[in-house]
């Protein structure tokens, strides 16, 4: 992982990231953030463009951008990407002192992991 890059990017969550920058007019620049609730504590929601925060990952010519409060959170965790016939999604896939759930979308830290604060 670079220096100073919290998150991995598969080869696949860096080619659909780079296909959804590049649709909405914002090549190679995506953006994350954590949403509170759902199946665990947080959801990723992604979104084109750099709308604020710092650089979490860089992979194939897309920067992603996160708000710097949520970015211990991802440290970490690696975004993968699987598609098949009847569409496809970004998943989560956890590091150590996370639990991620079956939708793949969702993580909570365990305890002793540190927390974001909004």
């Amino acid at each position: 992982m670079p220096k100073g890059h919290s998150l991995r990017l598969t080869t696949a969550a860096a080619a659909e990231l780079g296909r959804q920058a590049a649709v909405a007019g914002t090549p190679g620049l995506m953006h994350l953030d954590l949403v509170e609730g759902g199946c665990e504590q947080w959801t990723i929601r992604l979104r084109p463009g750099h709308l604020a925060g710092v650089p979490i990952a860089r992979a194939d010519g897309v920067t992603l951008h996160a708000p710097h409060d949520q970015a211990a959170l991802l440290t970490g965790l690696s975004l993968d990407y699987r598609g098949d016939l009847s569409g496809g999604g970004f998943l989560v896939r956890s590091g150590e002192g996370v639990r991620t759930c079956a939708c793949g979308a969702a993580f909570s830290p365990l305890a002793g992991r540190g927390r974001a604060t909004r």
